[in-house]
């Protein structure tokens, strides 16, 4: 039964929609398995203490993220959780788990345009890092608000204070602790929790559990008996939140939603200590989904009636931001990953492709645990939906009911490393092409093609060169194709137009492609060559090609 605008609200109002990111190795995928413990979806986390021991954790699924410890592909999760306290019905909570490392920042991208808000993981003994700082300017640059997180704070790292010093002087953005250690960085005894007014209102102190696969019991204490269990530690705590509210580091709502501050939380998630505060300071502080603004471009050039903003309680609509194949070896699909944007979305309802026009059912539609399916028959905003086979999807795209509504599109980075791919045998050839577009279609790299090189040898173009090994390792896993890669003398990218192509292409250190999207790609030997031809054509036609970040 169709639900009434004032029910779809009150879905969208439980939804809270976040992207855990941070640097390499800072811990995300730990955290990710911690929130979904303390939510009770899992009994134990999937990180285990000691090498012969380790276990996976859920929200890694390929065999390289497995083997090497590191996320590549963003992972979706969806559970309910109620902060203790909470009255009515549970949060939904879709958590985003992205990739960590640099050579895949292009996925990391698409996954920031799909929620409403971002935790910021940082290594208490590393502080604010390169891929950090990126990631913190493009949430910052999208009006996303940030919870940071302070995470490792049972090893030894820096000092508490230094960290806030740091996320001041890089960023720019004011840290606001809602919950400060209690003990040195190697030494964490707890959190004192801070009120609005930056003064402590209560102890909390974890007791380890074996290996932290468990919730760490807590035990709470007013100020005045902390001040007795732990003198010294409580002591220097008390002294730092101090200071830190005479500067004015005190949450402020608005100023949070409006990217200026940050609220900060310290945390071990490999010990799951002080994880339920940052699941709690998630469902009372980080907004519920919202209106989302139409494509300017579509809306001046649309000829008929289109919507240039859709209200969550309007008819639906959802973005699709990640397509991704080969998540489980016994269904041969792929799954086109969607954001509901607006209204409600209904198992095999009839849609409108925005960017083709065409109409497709949704009818195998999947919320997904990792690499745990199951069917899901109705969504609301901030959801996240996986859609199988919905092979005329890519990122960016849009699909909607009613009034047509069309998102802006989802910008791609500008690829630095590029490599020739064919198939080691010839008898392969039909797979291998299957693969390549399956592939390119999910963005794992850009595919270039031209005349001369054919379709069996195309050049690929990637942000980082991982892509590279990302893209072998899945033809040989899910295609059966072994594959060979080799360099081409190029360095720099640049969009062309049909205009241009003739006269370029008869330039010294320069080749013309054509990207799987149709976009003409010129690739030039270096910079100084393409310095050089832009210096003697200034007719040519040569853009950057840069994500909007």
């Amino acid at each position: 039964m169709q639900t009434t605008s004032q029910d779809t609200a009150a879905q969208a109002s439980r939804r809270r929609t976040f992207a855990v990111i941070a640097h390499p190795d800072a811990g995300k995928s730990t955290l990710t398995e911690a929130l979904a413990l303390h939510a009770h979806v899992i009994t134990e986390a999937g990180a285990v203490h000691g090498k012969a021991g380790r276990k996976a954790t859920v929200s890694d699924w390929m065999e390289m993220e497995k083997d090497r410890g590191i996320s590549i592909a963003s992972s979706a999760l969806q559970f309910e959780y109620a902060p203790a306290g909470h009255e009515g019905e549970p949060y939904v909570i879709n958590l985003v788990d992205t990739p960590g490392h640099s050579d895949f920042s292009e996925d990391t991208y698409r996954v920031l345009t799909a929620v409403d808000a971002a935790v910021m993981l940082i290594d208490g003994a590393k502080g604010l890092e390169p891929q950090t700082l990126k990631l913190f300017r493009v949430c910052k640059a999208r009006g996303l608000p940030i919870v940071t997180v302070i995470n490792k704070w049972d090893r030894p790292g820096k000092a508490p204070l230094e960290l806030m010093d740091e996320i001041v002087a890089e960023i720019g953005l004011q840290p606001t602790p809602l919950f400060w250690p209690v003990g040195e960085a190697g030494d964490f005894k707890g959190l004192v929790r801070l009120d609005d007014e930056g003064t402590i209102d209560e102890y909390i102190h974890f007791i380890r559990t074996a290996g932290g696969s468990t919730i760490a019991p807590e035990e709470h204490f007013t100020p005045e008996q902390a001040a007795s269990e732990e003198p010294e530690a409580f002591a220097v705590a008390a002294e730092e939140t101090e200071l830190l509210a005479m500067d004015g580091a005190v949450h402020d709502q608005e100023l949070f939603l409006e990217c200026t501050t940050s609220p900060v939380i310290f945390a071990s998630a490999m010990l799951n200590f002080g994880v339920h505060q940052i699941l709690d300071t998630l469902c009372t502080l980080a907004p519920a989904p919202g209106p989302r603004t139409a494509d300017e471009a579509v809306v001046a050039a649309a000829t008929t009636a289109i919507d240039e903003e859709r209200a969550v309680t309007g008819e639906f609509s959802g973005v699709v931001f990640k397509v991704q194949a080969g998540m489980d070896k016994n269904h041969r699909d792929s799954l086109a990953f969607m954001r509901i944007v607006s209204g409600e979305f209904d198992r095999g309802m009839q849609v409108t492709h925005a960017q083709s026009g065409r109409s497709f059912s949704t009818k195998y539609a999947l919320t997904v645990f990792g690499r745990t399916r199951s069917t899901v028959e109705t969504a609301y905003p901030g959801d996240i939906v996986g859609l199988v086979n919905a092979g005329s999807l890519a990122p960016g795209d849009t699909i909607y009911a009613g009034r047509k509504v069309q998102y802006p599109p989802m910008p791609q980075f500008a690829p630095e490393h590029f490599r020739t791919l064919r198939a080691e045998s010839l008898g392969k050839y039909k797979q291998f092409r299957k693969a390549l577009e399956q592939l390119a279609a999910e963005g794992v790299v850009q595919v270039l093609r031209n005349d001369a090189r054919g379709d069996a040898n195309p050049v690929m173009a990637a942000v980082g060169p991982m892509q590279f090994e990302v893209m072998q390792a899945r033809m040989a896993n899910e295609y059966n194709v072994q594959t060979v890669t080799d360099p081409v003398p190029y360095s720099v990218a640049r969009r062309t137009d049909a205009e241009t192509v003739p006269a370029l292409s008869k330039q010294r250190g320069v080749e013309v492609f054509t990207r799987s999207d149709g976009e003409l790609i010129a690739l030039f030997g270096d910079k100084w060559r393409l310095a050089f031809i832009e210096k003697e054509h200034p007719e040519f036609t040569l853009e950057p090609l840069v994500a909007d970040n």
